[in-house]
Protein backbone atom coordinates (compact mmCIF):
# COMPACT_ATOMS: atom_id res chain seq x y z
CA UNK A 1 0.00 0.00 0.00
CA UNK A 2 2.59 2.58 0.72
CA UNK A 3 4.87 1.53 -2.11
CA UNK A 4 1.65 2.43 -4.66
CA UNK A 5 0.84 5.70 -2.61
CA UNK A 6 4.32 6.77 -3.59
CA UNK A 7 3.87 5.67 -7.01
CA UNK A 8 0.57 7.36 -7.56
CA UNK A 9 1.85 10.65 -5.74
CA UNK A 10 5.17 10.67 -7.90
CA UNK A 11 2.93 9.94 -10.59
CA UNK A 12 0.83 13.34 -10.19
CA UNK A 13 3.90 15.39 -9.44
CA UNK A 14 5.76 14.25 -12.67
CA UNK A 15 2.74 15.07 -14.82
CA UNK A 16 2.71 18.21 -13.23
CA UNK A 17 6.03 19.20 -13.65
CA UNK A 18 6.34 17.72 -17.28
CA UNK A 19 8.08 15.05 -16.73
CA UNK A 20 7.75 11.85 -18.15
CA UNK A 21 5.44 10.09 -20.94
CA UNK A 22 2.63 11.47 -19.22
CA UNK A 23 3.48 15.07 -19.97
CA UNK A 24 0.98 17.08 -19.40
CA UNK A 25 -0.95 17.89 -22.96
CA UNK A 26 -1.86 21.30 -23.96
CA UNK A 27 -5.62 22.41 -22.72
CA UNK A 28 -8.40 22.86 -25.33
CA UNK A 29 -9.33 25.80 -25.79
CA UNK A 30 -12.09 25.60 -23.54
CA UNK A 31 -10.58 24.52 -20.55
CA UNK A 32 -8.10 27.40 -21.35
CA UNK A 33 -11.01 29.76 -21.04
CA UNK A 34 -12.41 29.05 -17.98
CA UNK A 35 -9.01 28.88 -15.78
CA UNK A 36 -7.82 32.42 -17.75
CA UNK A 37 -11.73 33.73 -16.38
CA UNK A 38 -11.26 32.16 -13.09
CA UNK A 39 -8.01 33.86 -12.53
CA UNK A 40 -8.77 37.25 -14.81
CA UNK A 41 -11.89 37.37 -12.18
CA UNK A 42 -9.77 37.15 -9.34
CA UNK A 43 -7.45 39.90 -10.60
CA UNK A 44 -4.60 37.22 -11.16
CA UNK A 45 -4.42 37.18 -15.14
CA UNK A 46 -1.06 37.87 -15.20
CA UNK A 47 -0.34 34.33 -14.73
CA UNK A 48 -1.33 34.03 -18.54
CA UNK A 49 0.97 36.92 -19.71
CA UNK A 50 3.24 34.80 -21.66
CA UNK A 51 1.15 31.96 -22.98
CA UNK A 52 0.45 32.61 -26.07
CA UNK A 53 4.86 32.13 -26.74
CA UNK A 54 5.33 28.73 -24.94
CA UNK A 55 5.73 25.63 -26.83
CA UNK A 56 2.73 23.35 -26.09
CA UNK A 57 4.69 21.13 -23.10
CA UNK A 58 4.93 24.43 -21.49
CA UNK A 59 1.54 25.43 -22.51
CA UNK A 60 0.30 21.87 -20.56
CA UNK A 61 2.82 22.22 -17.95
CA UNK A 62 1.51 25.92 -16.83
CA UNK A 63 -1.76 25.07 -17.02
CA UNK A 64 -1.56 21.75 -14.41
CA UNK A 65 0.28 24.13 -12.06
CA UNK A 66 -2.33 26.71 -12.20
CA UNK A 67 -4.95 24.08 -11.91
CA UNK A 68 -3.90 23.12 -8.48
CA UNK A 69 -4.57 26.60 -6.97
CA UNK A 70 -7.83 28.55 -6.16
CA UNK A 71 -7.15 32.18 -7.00
CA UNK A 72 -9.83 33.44 -4.53
CA UNK A 73 -8.27 31.62 -1.66
CA UNK A 74 -4.65 32.55 -2.62
CA UNK A 75 -6.19 36.23 -2.41
CA UNK A 76 -8.03 35.58 0.64
CA UNK A 77 -4.98 34.41 2.28
CA UNK A 78 -2.72 37.10 1.18
CA UNK A 79 -4.74 40.03 2.11
CA UNK A 80 -5.21 37.90 5.64
CA UNK A 81 -1.28 37.95 5.50
CA UNK A 82 -1.19 41.13 4.29
CA UNK A 83 -3.19 43.27 6.34
CA UNK A 84 -3.85 41.47 10.12
CA UNK A 85 -6.08 42.62 12.32
CA UNK A 86 -5.03 45.32 14.81
CA UNK A 87 -4.96 44.73 18.19
CA UNK A 88 -5.59 46.91 20.71
CA UNK A 89 -3.59 47.37 23.99
CA UNK A 90 -6.69 46.23 25.91
CA UNK A 91 -6.68 42.56 24.04
CA UNK A 92 -3.08 42.31 25.29
CA UNK A 93 -2.92 38.46 25.64
CA UNK A 94 -2.73 36.79 29.24
CA UNK A 95 -0.16 34.35 29.19
CA UNK A 96 0.12 31.58 32.00
CA UNK A 97 1.62 28.32 32.37
CA UNK A 98 0.06 25.33 31.25
CA UNK A 99 -1.78 23.48 34.47
CA UNK A 100 0.14 21.18 36.28
CA UNK A 101 -2.40 18.84 35.42
CA UNK A 102 -1.39 18.49 31.82
CA UNK A 103 2.31 18.48 32.81
CA UNK A 104 5.32 16.85 33.69
CA UNK A 105 8.92 16.88 33.94
CA UNK A 106 11.50 13.98 33.58
CA UNK A 107 13.82 16.29 35.27
CA UNK A 108 11.62 15.23 38.68
CA UNK A 109 9.25 13.40 38.04
CA UNK A 110 8.45 10.02 40.42
CA UNK A 111 10.54 7.29 38.73
CA UNK A 112 8.02 5.14 38.71
CA UNK A 113 6.05 6.93 36.67
CA UNK A 114 8.64 7.04 33.90
CA UNK A 115 8.91 3.50 34.57
CA UNK A 116 4.92 3.50 34.02
CA UNK A 117 4.95 5.47 30.63
CA UNK A 118 8.18 3.93 29.48
CA UNK A 119 6.52 0.16 29.83
CA UNK A 120 2.93 1.92 28.61
CA UNK A 121 4.77 3.41 25.32
CA UNK A 122 6.80 -0.06 24.21
CA UNK A 123 3.94 -2.18 24.66
CA UNK A 124 1.91 0.15 22.54
CA UNK A 125 5.19 -0.25 20.12
CA UNK A 126 5.23 -3.59 20.47
CA UNK A 127 1.45 -3.82 19.67
CA UNK A 128 2.54 -1.93 15.71
CA UNK A 129 0.07 0.92 16.81
CA UNK A 130 2.76 3.40 17.02
CA UNK A 131 4.13 5.85 13.38
CA UNK A 132 6.29 8.02 13.45
CA UNK A 133 6.53 11.40 10.78
CA UNK A 134 9.39 13.49 10.24
CA UNK A 135 9.69 16.50 8.93
CA UNK A 136 12.66 16.84 6.86
CA UNK A 137 11.34 19.53 3.99
CA UNK A 138 14.69 21.65 4.59
CA UNK A 139 18.08 21.98 2.04
CA UNK A 140 21.28 22.17 3.87
CA UNK A 141 21.79 25.32 2.31
CA UNK A 142 23.15 27.34 5.46
CA UNK A 143 25.44 24.06 6.42
CA UNK A 144 27.34 24.88 3.00
CA UNK A 145 25.21 21.67 1.30
CA UNK A 146 22.38 21.46 -1.22
CA UNK A 147 21.85 17.82 0.06
CA UNK A 148 18.62 17.47 2.21
CA UNK A 149 19.45 18.41 5.70
CA UNK A 150 19.29 14.42 6.70
CA UNK A 151 21.87 13.43 4.44
CA UNK A 152 24.56 15.90 6.51
CA UNK A 153 27.15 14.17 8.32
CA UNK A 154 27.91 15.74 11.25
CA UNK A 155 31.46 14.43 11.83
CA UNK A 156 30.88 11.73 13.80
CA UNK A 157 33.47 8.89 14.07
CA UNK A 158 31.10 6.04 12.16
CA UNK A 159 30.23 9.03 9.63
CA UNK A 160 26.72 8.55 9.74
CA UNK A 161 24.41 10.71 8.56
CA UNK A 162 21.38 12.66 10.42
CA UNK A 163 18.98 9.92 8.38
CA UNK A 164 20.79 6.92 9.72
CA UNK A 165 20.96 7.62 13.08
CA UNK A 166 17.44 7.79 12.95
CA UNK A 167 16.47 4.95 11.07
CA UNK A 168 18.70 2.91 13.83
CA UNK A 169 16.61 4.31 17.01
CA UNK A 170 13.67 2.95 15.07
CA UNK A 171 15.22 -0.47 14.45
CA UNK A 172 16.07 -0.75 18.12
CA UNK A 173 12.99 0.53 19.36
CA UNK A 174 11.23 -2.12 17.04
CA UNK A 175 13.81 -4.98 18.80
CA UNK A 176 13.18 -3.33 22.73
CA UNK A 177 9.48 -4.13 21.45
CA UNK A 178 9.77 -7.53 20.71
CA UNK A 179 11.48 -8.56 23.56
CA UNK A 180 7.86 -7.22 25.39
CA UNK A 181 5.64 -8.74 23.49
CA UNK A 182 7.26 -11.59 21.26
CA UNK A 183 5.71 -10.56 18.36
CA UNK A 184 7.36 -8.94 15.51
CA UNK A 185 7.36 -5.09 15.70
CA UNK A 186 6.86 -2.30 12.61
CA UNK A 187 7.06 1.12 13.69
CA UNK A 188 5.98 2.64 10.20
CA UNK A 189 8.46 6.08 9.32
CA UNK A 190 6.83 8.70 7.49
CA UNK A 191 9.38 11.09 5.70
CA UNK A 192 7.88 14.63 4.74
CA UNK A 193 9.92 15.86 1.80
CA UNK A 194 9.63 19.51 0.32
CA UNK A 195 9.88 20.05 -4.58
CA UNK A 196 13.69 19.71 -3.71
CA UNK A 197 14.37 17.35 -1.53
CA UNK A 198 12.11 15.02 -2.27
CA UNK A 199 13.67 12.84 -5.27
CA UNK A 200 17.51 13.13 -3.26
CA UNK A 201 15.83 12.00 -0.38
CA UNK A 202 14.21 8.86 -2.09
CA UNK A 203 17.80 8.09 -3.92
CA UNK A 204 19.50 8.37 -0.55
CA UNK A 205 17.64 5.92 1.27
CA UNK A 206 17.59 3.52 -1.91
CA UNK A 207 21.64 3.99 -1.84
CA UNK A 208 21.72 3.14 1.92
CA UNK A 209 19.52 0.35 1.39
CA UNK A 210 16.95 2.03 3.93
CA UNK A 211 19.90 1.85 6.87
CA UNK A 212 18.37 -1.99 7.81
CA UNK A 213 14.61 -0.89 7.79
CA UNK A 214 12.05 -2.70 5.42
CA UNK A 215 11.36 -0.37 2.59
CA UNK A 216 8.09 -0.90 2.72
CA UNK A 217 7.75 0.38 6.09
CA UNK A 218 9.22 3.35 5.14
CA UNK A 219 6.33 6.14 2.65
CA UNK A 220 8.10 9.59 1.48
CA UNK A 221 5.78 12.42 1.12
CA UNK A 222 5.71 15.81 0.19
CA UNK A 223 4.23 19.26 1.77
CA UNK A 224 2.57 21.37 -0.31
CA UNK A 225 3.30 24.74 -1.84
CA UNK A 226 2.11 28.08 -2.42
CA UNK A 227 2.46 30.67 -5.07
CA UNK A 228 5.08 33.25 -4.16
CA UNK A 229 3.06 36.67 -3.78
CA UNK A 230 4.25 40.34 -5.00
CA UNK A 231 3.96 43.32 -1.78
CA UNK A 232 0.81 44.37 -3.97
CA UNK A 233 -0.69 40.81 -3.67
CA UNK A 234 -0.17 39.49 -7.30
CA UNK A 235 0.81 35.72 -7.88
CA UNK A 236 4.67 35.59 -9.17
CA UNK A 237 5.71 33.48 -12.07
CA UNK A 238 9.28 32.43 -11.94
CA UNK A 239 9.23 31.83 -15.95
CA UNK A 240 7.37 32.61 -18.27
CA UNK A 241 5.74 28.78 -18.14
CA UNK A 242 6.40 28.53 -13.78
CA UNK A 243 4.47 30.12 -10.81
CA UNK A 244 6.74 30.70 -8.63
CA UNK A 245 6.13 28.43 -5.55
CA UNK A 246 7.47 27.75 -2.08
CA UNK A 247 6.55 25.58 0.22
CA UNK A 248 3.73 25.94 2.63
CA UNK A 249 5.36 25.32 6.34
CA UNK A 250 5.95 22.64 8.25
CA UNK A 251 2.33 23.43 9.03
CA UNK A 252 1.59 21.94 5.67
CA UNK A 253 2.08 18.48 7.58
CA UNK A 254 -1.42 17.88 8.63
CA UNK A 255 -2.80 18.50 4.51
CA UNK A 256 -0.12 16.96 3.39
CA UNK A 257 -1.09 13.93 5.55
CA UNK A 258 -4.22 13.45 3.73
CA UNK A 259 -3.57 14.54 0.33
CA UNK A 260 -0.77 11.81 -0.07
CA UNK A 261 -2.62 9.25 1.22
CA UNK A 262 -0.61 8.62 4.49
CA UNK A 263 -3.07 9.14 6.98
CA UNK A 264 -5.35 6.10 4.94
CA UNK A 265 -1.74 3.91 5.19
CA UNK A 266 -2.14 4.79 8.87
CA UNK A 267 -5.56 3.57 9.32
CA UNK A 268 -5.01 0.51 7.58
CA UNK A 269 -2.27 -0.79 9.69
CA UNK A 270 -4.28 0.25 12.71
CA UNK A 271 -1.99 3.22 13.99
CA UNK A 272 -3.33 5.11 17.09
CA UNK A 273 -0.18 7.02 18.26
CA UNK A 274 2.05 9.10 16.30
CA UNK A 275 5.74 10.74 17.31
CA UNK A 276 6.64 13.87 14.70
CA UNK A 277 9.94 15.72 14.98
CA UNK A 278 11.81 17.44 12.89
CA UNK A 279 15.11 16.25 10.91
CA UNK A 280 17.81 18.38 12.03
CA UNK A 281 17.99 17.09 15.73
CA UNK A 282 20.96 14.45 16.25
CA UNK A 283 19.65 13.59 19.68
CA UNK A 284 16.06 12.80 18.84
CA UNK A 285 14.25 9.97 20.40
CA UNK A 286 12.53 8.81 17.75
CA UNK A 287 9.04 6.85 18.77
CA UNK A 288 10.25 7.35 22.15
CA UNK A 289 8.30 4.93 24.50
CA UNK A 290 8.18 6.98 27.21
CA UNK A 291 6.51 10.08 25.24
CA UNK A 292 4.19 7.62 23.93
CA UNK A 293 2.83 6.17 27.37
CA UNK A 294 2.71 9.69 28.88
CA UNK A 295 0.66 10.56 26.13
CA UNK A 296 -1.55 7.96 25.82
CA UNK A 297 -1.92 7.83 29.31
CA UNK A 298 -3.12 11.05 29.62
CA UNK A 299 -5.53 10.39 26.43
CA UNK A 300 -4.45 13.57 25.46
CA UNK A 301 -5.30 14.25 21.34
CA UNK A 302 -1.74 16.49 21.20
CA UNK A 303 1.45 16.55 23.69
CA UNK A 304 4.39 18.18 22.94
CA UNK A 305 8.37 18.01 24.07
CA UNK A 306 9.99 20.92 25.64
CA UNK A 307 13.54 21.92 27.34
CA UNK A 308 14.26 24.35 30.34
CA UNK A 309 14.52 27.76 28.70
CA UNK A 310 18.25 28.13 29.56
CA UNK A 311 17.88 31.86 30.93
CA UNK A 312 14.99 34.48 30.49
CA UNK A 313 16.80 35.77 27.51
CA UNK A 314 16.86 32.87 25.71
CA UNK A 315 15.21 32.81 21.83
CA UNK A 316 13.06 30.49 22.01
CA UNK A 317 8.98 30.15 21.71
CA UNK A 318 7.34 29.04 24.80
CA UNK A 319 4.30 26.52 25.18
CA UNK A 320 2.13 27.91 27.54
CA UNK A 321 -1.84 29.18 27.91
CA UNK A 322 -2.26 32.02 25.75
CA UNK A 323 -6.10 32.90 26.69
CA UNK A 324 -6.59 29.93 28.57
CA UNK A 325 -5.62 28.04 25.12
CA UNK A 326 -2.34 25.62 24.96
CA UNK A 327 -0.33 28.07 22.34
CA UNK A 328 3.38 28.85 21.08
CA UNK A 329 4.58 32.59 22.18
CA UNK A 330 7.65 33.57 20.44
CA UNK A 331 10.53 35.07 22.85
CA UNK A 332 9.91 38.60 20.66
CA UNK A 333 6.45 38.52 21.47
CA UNK A 334 6.82 38.23 25.32
CA UNK A 335 8.04 41.67 27.74
CA UNK A 336 11.36 41.85 29.56
CA UNK A 337 9.09 41.34 33.42
CA UNK A 338 6.94 38.63 31.94
CA UNK A 339 10.73 36.63 30.06
CA UNK A 340 12.09 37.24 34.00
CA UNK A 341 9.38 35.72 36.01
CA UNK A 342 9.90 33.26 38.65
CA UNK A 343 7.79 30.37 39.62
CA UNK A 344 5.70 31.15 42.89
CA UNK A 345 6.36 26.85 43.88
CA UNK A 346 10.21 26.70 42.49
CA UNK A 347 11.70 30.45 42.83
CA UNK A 348 15.25 29.05 41.29
CA UNK A 349 13.20 28.63 38.16
CA UNK A 350 11.41 31.10 35.38
CA UNK A 351 7.68 30.45 35.47
CA UNK A 352 7.99 30.58 31.55
CA UNK A 353 10.40 27.86 30.67
CA UNK A 354 8.84 25.34 28.28
CA UNK A 355 11.06 26.06 25.38
CA UNK A 356 9.30 24.49 22.13
CA UNK A 357 11.30 21.87 20.53
CA UNK A 358 9.26 20.74 17.71
CA UNK A 359 8.70 17.56 18.87
CA UNK A 360 5.10 16.50 19.08
CA UNK A 361 2.62 13.59 19.70
CA UNK A 362 -0.40 13.22 18.15
CA UNK A 363 -4.30 10.93 18.24
CA UNK A 364 -4.99 9.45 15.42
CA UNK A 365 -8.52 10.14 16.31
CA UNK A 366 -7.23 13.77 15.80
CA UNK A 367 -5.38 13.25 13.05
CA UNK A 368 -9.05 12.14 11.33
CA UNK A 369 -11.03 15.57 12.32
CA UNK A 370 -8.04 17.57 10.01
CA UNK A 371 -11.03 18.22 7.59
CA UNK A 372 -12.43 20.09 10.19
CA UNK A 373 -10.02 22.25 11.27
CA UNK A 374 -7.08 22.73 8.38
CA UNK A 375 -8.74 25.44 6.64
CA UNK A 376 -9.02 27.74 9.76
CA UNK A 377 -5.11 27.51 10.35
CA UNK A 378 -3.40 31.05 9.72
CA UNK A 379 -0.95 31.40 7.11
CA UNK A 380 2.12 33.94 8.23
CA UNK A 381 4.12 36.04 6.12
CA UNK A 382 7.86 35.21 5.37
CA UNK A 383 9.01 38.63 3.40
CA UNK A 384 11.68 37.22 0.74
CA UNK A 385 13.84 38.49 -2.29
CA UNK A 386 11.91 36.76 -5.03
CA UNK A 387 13.20 35.83 -8.27
CA UNK A 388 10.76 36.62 -11.11
CA UNK A 389 9.35 37.51 -14.49
CA UNK A 390 8.02 41.31 -14.88
CA UNK A 391 4.83 40.49 -16.69
CA UNK A 392 5.25 43.87 -18.54
CA UNK A 393 8.21 43.77 -20.43
CA UNK A 394 9.26 39.63 -19.43
CA UNK A 395 12.69 40.51 -18.10
CA UNK A 396 13.90 38.33 -15.42
CA UNK A 397 13.92 40.33 -12.07
CA UNK A 398 16.69 39.54 -9.50
CA UNK A 399 15.80 41.33 -6.49
CA UNK A 400 18.47 43.41 -4.05
CA UNK A 401 15.53 43.56 -1.01
CA UNK A 402 12.51 41.59 -0.62
CA UNK A 403 10.22 42.21 -3.38
CA UNK A 404 7.15 39.45 -2.08
CA UNK A 405 5.98 37.08 0.72
CA UNK A 406 6.03 33.50 1.03
CA UNK A 407 2.89 32.39 2.73
CA UNK A 408 3.72 29.62 5.27
CA UNK A 409 1.96 27.65 8.55
CA UNK A 410 3.52 26.41 11.63
CA UNK A 411 3.04 23.34 12.84
CA UNK A 412 1.72 24.31 16.31
CA UNK A 413 -1.08 26.64 14.84
CA UNK A 414 -3.18 23.92 15.74
CA UNK A 415 -2.36 23.69 19.24
CA UNK A 416 -5.37 26.84 19.96
CA UNK A 417 -7.56 24.69 18.53
CA UNK A 418 -7.17 21.85 20.90
CA UNK A 419 -8.93 21.83 24.50
CA UNK A 420 -6.91 22.57 27.37
CA UNK A 421 -8.33 19.29 28.61
CA UNK A 422 -6.49 17.10 25.17
CA UNK A 423 -3.21 18.95 25.29
CA UNK A 424 0.06 18.03 27.40
CA UNK A 425 3.40 18.87 27.81
CA UNK A 426 6.53 16.94 29.01
CA UNK A 427 9.88 18.74 29.83
CA UNK A 428 12.77 16.58 28.70
CA UNK A 429 16.68 17.25 29.14
CA UNK A 430 18.15 19.52 27.20
CA UNK A 431 21.44 17.44 27.33
CA UNK A 432 20.01 13.87 26.41
CA UNK A 433 17.18 14.74 23.64
CA UNK A 434 18.10 18.51 21.87
CA UNK A 435 20.57 19.50 19.75
CA UNK A 436 19.65 21.26 16.60
CA UNK A 437 21.58 21.46 13.18
CA UNK A 438 20.62 24.80 12.02
CA UNK A 439 23.93 27.06 11.27
CA UNK A 440 27.02 26.52 8.81
CA UNK A 441 30.53 24.58 10.77
CA UNK A 442 32.53 27.00 13.15
CA UNK A 443 29.63 29.04 14.18
CA UNK A 444 30.00 27.47 17.55
CA UNK A 445 25.88 27.46 18.65
CA UNK A 446 24.04 24.36 16.58
CA UNK A 447 26.60 23.56 14.32
CA UNK A 448 28.23 20.27 12.94
CA UNK A 449 30.56 20.67 16.29
CA UNK A 450 27.42 20.76 18.48
CA UNK A 451 25.89 17.79 17.29
CA UNK A 452 29.14 16.08 17.77
CA UNK A 453 29.78 17.06 20.85
CA UNK A 454 26.37 16.53 22.18
CA UNK A 455 26.48 12.91 20.64
CA UNK A 456 29.67 11.87 22.32
CA UNK A 457 28.91 13.66 25.58
CA UNK A 458 25.67 11.38 25.98
CA UNK A 459 27.47 8.09 24.59
CA UNK A 460 30.08 9.09 27.23
CA UNK A 461 27.75 9.46 30.56
CA UNK A 462 25.76 6.28 29.31
CA UNK A 463 29.12 3.63 28.99
CA UNK A 464 30.35 5.60 32.49
CA UNK A 465 27.35 4.87 34.39
CA UNK A 466 27.22 1.40 32.97
CA UNK A 467 30.64 1.28 34.74
CA UNK A 468 33.09 1.69 31.73
CA UNK A 469 36.06 3.72 32.42
CA UNK A 470 36.77 6.50 30.04
CA UNK A 471 40.33 7.90 28.98
CA UNK A 472 40.62 10.93 27.16
CA UNK A 473 43.76 12.97 26.17
CA UNK A 474 44.15 16.38 24.73
CA UNK A 475 40.97 17.59 22.52
CA UNK A 476 39.93 13.39 22.25
CA UNK A 477 36.94 13.37 23.65
CA UNK A 478 33.39 11.50 23.97
CA UNK A 479 32.22 7.72 23.13
CA UNK A 480 29.56 7.38 20.14
CA UNK A 481 27.48 4.86 20.99
CA UNK A 482 25.18 2.92 18.06
CA UNK A 483 21.46 3.34 18.34
CA UNK A 484 22.19 -0.15 17.46
CA UNK A 485 23.50 -1.42 20.76
CA UNK A 486 21.35 1.11 22.90
CA UNK A 487 18.27 3.22 22.54
CA UNK A 488 18.53 5.58 25.85
CA UNK A 489 21.67 3.79 27.96
CA UNK A 490 20.35 0.92 28.19
CA UNK A 491 21.85 -2.59 27.76
CA UNK A 492 25.42 -1.65 28.61
CA UNK A 493 26.20 -3.67 31.27
CA UNK A 494 29.27 -5.64 29.14
CA UNK A 495 31.09 -2.69 29.16
CA UNK A 496 31.50 -2.45 33.37
CA UNK A 497 35.20 -2.51 34.57
CA UNK A 498 36.27 -1.46 30.83
CA UNK A 499 38.90 1.20 30.13
CA UNK A 500 37.71 2.96 26.65
CA UNK A 501 39.96 5.41 25.33
CA UNK A 502 38.06 8.38 23.58
CA UNK A 503 37.03 9.11 21.20
CA UNK A 504 35.83 6.05 21.08
CA UNK A 505 33.12 3.87 18.97
CA UNK A 506 30.67 1.47 20.57
CA UNK A 507 28.98 -0.56 17.56
CA UNK A 508 28.98 -4.05 18.62
CA UNK A 509 29.51 -5.74 22.34
CA UNK A 510 33.21 -6.76 21.43
CA UNK A 511 34.02 -3.29 20.28
CA UNK A 512 34.65 -2.46 23.71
Amino acid sequence: MAAAVKETVHNILDKIQGKGENAPREPSPQELQQLKEKYEKAGQGQVFAFFDELSPAEKGQLFQQLLTFDPNRINELADRALHPPKTSAEERASLEPLPESATASILDSDPKDLERWYNEGLKLVGENKVAVVLMAGGQGTRLGSSAPKGCFNIGLPSQKSLFQIQAERIAKIQLLAEKVTGKKAVVPWYVMTSGPTHKPTEEFFQQHNYFGLDKNNVTFFEQGVLPCISNEGKILLESKSKVAVAPDGNGGIYQALVTSGVREDMRRRGIEHIHTYCVDNCLVRVADPIFIGFAASKNVDIATKVVRKRNATESVGLILQKNGKPDVVEYSEIDKETAEAKDPKQPDVLKFRAANIVNHYYSFRFLESIETWAHKLPHHVARKKIPCINTATGETIKPEKPNGIKLEQFVFDVFPLTPLDKFACIEVKREDEFSPLKNAKGTGEDDPDTSKRDIMQQGQRWVQNAGAVVVSEGDAAGVEVSPLISYGGEGLEFLKGKEIKAPAVIEKENNA
